[in-house]
């Protein structure tokens, strides 16, 4: 787990790694890789904060497989491992 705890409604995010061949059963080198939009939930801020004051709850939770945007998060790194931190809003789908 790495030492990074996101604020607001911010979620860390660990993406799936790049699948290493076509459905052909071609292999790809990494250069040729694209970037899975896919990833787990590793960490959740506090929540959106509403002018009112009032927190509104995440709709995803640590673990759940999520797609996101194509463009979608900051990537950081922390601990030899690379992460996306990135607002609820940047999450498309949650994966069951």
């Amino acid at each position: 787990m790495p030492k990074l705890k996101p604020v607001g409604d911010k979620i860390l995010i660990k993406r799936v790694e790049a699948e290493g061949k076509t459905p052909g059963g071609i292999l790809l080198p990494d250069a040729a890789k694209e970037k899975p939009k896919e990833g787990k939930v590793i960490a959740l801020g506090d929540g959106k904060r509403l002018e009112s004051g009032k927190s509104v709850k995440f709709q995803v939770k640590v673990g759940d497989r999520v797609l996101f945007s194509s463009f979608a998060g900051t990537e950081v790194k922390a601990d030899g491992e690379e992460y996306l931190l990135m607002s609820e809003e940047d999450i498309l789908a949650v994966i069951e």
